[in-house]
């Protein structure tokens, strides 16, 4: 048993119809909620049909948008204060993998993490600090939070993908080169994405490169 709080979010079975053989994951960005990624399940379901999905709400109510939520305060300047948050919601986070890997009798070798923007973030922070490496994280429109630190906290090597639009109004296009620049000098496996003309989202050739990913590391 555990204090930390639980969460939880829309879900979708196997299309196949048959227990779950891998579970994919997807976490929204701020503001946003469960809600805004599920549907790409049915997306993914065509290279992973025995794969059940799972979209949870962050932890916490997002002060900007009334009906979302955040796993942390994107605001937060304070190097300190915005590590310590992030810590806090990685923990949240590694709890709820730990019970749907066990609610499922699966392993790390089974999930995928597949994150948009602030969900990439907490994706990047929270994986390569399990014990057991995850089958890979598809990360959209993100960023790595502290990667200074990852040399000295990294556990496993989960394989990445990272698809980003080089107009992106949020996030500019060199965060991604800047985080998988990180991943790389430590030994994690990385491909990198430039789609044209792409703002803050998620585009269909980004999701086909997704597919291509997950049906890679699935398969390994």
């Amino acid at each position: 048993m555990t204090d930390l709080p639980e969460l939880s979010g829309p879900e979708a079975g196997p299309a196949s119809g048959g227990p779950a053989k891998q579970l994919i994951v997807f976490v929204h960005g701020f503001g946003a909620d469960g809600n805004d990624l599920i549907s790409l399940g049915q997306y993914f379901a065509q290279v992973a049909p025995d794969a059940a999905f799972l979209s949870p709400n962050a932890p916490y109510r997002c002060d900007g948008s009334p009906f979302g939520y955040q796993w942390y305060d994107v605001w937060m300047q304070d190097r300190d204060e915005r590590l310590a948050a992030i810590r806090s919601t990685a923990a949240i986070f590694d709890n709820f993998i730990n019970q749907q890997l066990t609610r499922h009798g699966l392993t790390e070798k089974n999930l995928v993490l597949v994150g948009f923007s602030q969900g990439t973030m907490m994706s990047l922070f929270t994986a390569p600090r399990r014990e057991h490496a995850l089958a890979g994280i598809v990360g959209y429109s993100g960023r790595m939070e502290a990667p200074d630190l990852l040399k000295d906290e990294m556990q496993s090597k989960p394989p990445v993908v990272m698809v980003h639009g080089d107009s992106d109004e949020l996030l500019a296009v060199s965060e991604m080169e800047t985080a998988a620049a990180a991943l790389r000098e430590n030994g994690i496996e990385i491909d990198t994405h430039v789609r044209p003309g792409l703002g803050h989202g998620i585009d269909e050739e980004g999701i086909r490169i997704g597919l291509e990913f997950v049906r890679k590391v699935l398969r390994n």
